[in-house]
């Protein structure tokens, strides 16, 4: 029977609990989870019997040939052997294909985790056959819409809180890179204890982002078309470049206005119901919406999306010489002031 896709959470509990498959194939852009997973491949043996029943080869090194051979031996003093090819994303389609032999036939005794990381692997053969005797896990890059709920999600797994601000702030200075993620709230979960609430102002002391001067400030001062505010903070994004990248500011600003839009057009305007349609997480999130509607009709939502359109292009030299934070205040202008003309 096809063993369907699984997500990094539910793989991680059937290994927990003992629940091995023979073969798995570890794939996508994320190349955190694939090493997380490899971490958790590796201890599914004792420390005596990783000497001679833990293999980790590197496809560019190996013959597909050699790799079928070992995962056909017998663990040694052991019940199984687990065989672990790493960097297959840098071998041909073809050559990886091969190993679609063994996994239709696969040991029982033996566990071969095929990684590609930071890649989609390829391989029609490999995967029908992954498909019927295997597990096949994507790791999908996290984007920008779904990184709070993740973010908050492993804050709760470390036993702490936090607060709405803090979590944008998170994400802000982070990004999506994952690795540097789960260092950050590492440190944090290790300077304030089990049980406490991350606020904005632990963010600034432990990671250095402050509380005042990020994306998640920018975007509430021009929900409420705060003038000083909103140059203020662009001000000290053009002091401090490295840690305020324009382009990340720019897409939290186009996220915001496409939800604005679409509040427009909820069947339900009730509170409850807006929370639901636009998926946000907290009253304090709406609110951002309710006061910004107030203050942008539908027609000027409709040019600043343009607007943000035109600047992106305009930021990566088309049809514009300017520096990047110099299009980036123009913008800003722009949207503070946008009269809603619309050409149809």
């Amino acid at each position: 029977m096809a063993a369907p896709a699984v997500t990094y959470d539910s793989l991680c509990r059937q290994l927990a609990a003992g629940q091995y498959a023979p073969v798995y194939l570890l794939h996508g852009e994320e190349g955190y989870y694939i090493d997380a997973l490899v971490a958790r491949f590796e201890s599914i043996l004792s420390e005596e019997e990783r000497e001679f029943n833990l293999h980790v080869l590197y496809a560019p090194e190996v013959e597909p040939g050699a790799v079928m051979d070992l995962c056909c031996q017998y663990p040694m003093m052991a019940d199984r052997q687990v065989v672990i090819l790493k960097e297959a994303q840098a071998v041909p389609a073809t050559k990886l294909n091969q190993l679609h032999r063994y996994v239709a036939q696969p040991a029982p005794t033996t566990v071969l985790v095929i990684c590609c990381r930071g890649a989609q692997a390829k391989g029609k053969e490999l995967f029908a056959a992954v498909r019927a005797n295997g597990v096949n896990f994507e790791s999908k890059k996290l984007s920008d819409y779904n990184a709070p709920a993740v973010i908050g999600e492993f804050i709760k797994a470390k036993g702490l809180k936090t607060e709405q601000m803090a979590l944008e702030m998170l994400r802000d200075f982070v990004g999506t890179d994952l690795s540097r993620l789960y260092n950050e709230i590492d440190k944090l979960t290790t300077a304030l204890g089990p049980g406490a609430t991350i606020t904005p102002a632990d963010v600034e002391k432990n990671i250095g982002m402050s509380k005042d001067y990020n994306n998640y400030e920018l975007v509430d001062a021009i929900a409420v078309k705060d003038f000083e505010k909103t140059f203020r903070i662009a001000e000290y994004f053009r002091a401090n470049p490295k840690n305020n990248p324009l382009v990340l500011s720019a897409a939290t600003i186009f996220a915001f206005f496409a939800d604005l839009m679409a509040a427009y057009y909820c069947s339900d305007r009730s509170d409850s119901g807006m929370m639901a349609e636009l998926k946000l997480r907290s009253p304090y999130q709406l609110r951002r919406y309710r006061s910004a509607m107030q203050r942008y009709n539908a027609f000027q939502v409709i040019e600043i999306i343009s607007a943000i359109r035109r600047y992106d292009a305009m930021s990566k030299g088309v049809g514009s010489r300017q520096t990047d934070h110099r299009l980036f205040r123009d913008l800003l202008f722009h949207i503070l002031t946008a009269p809603g003309n619309i050409n149809f």
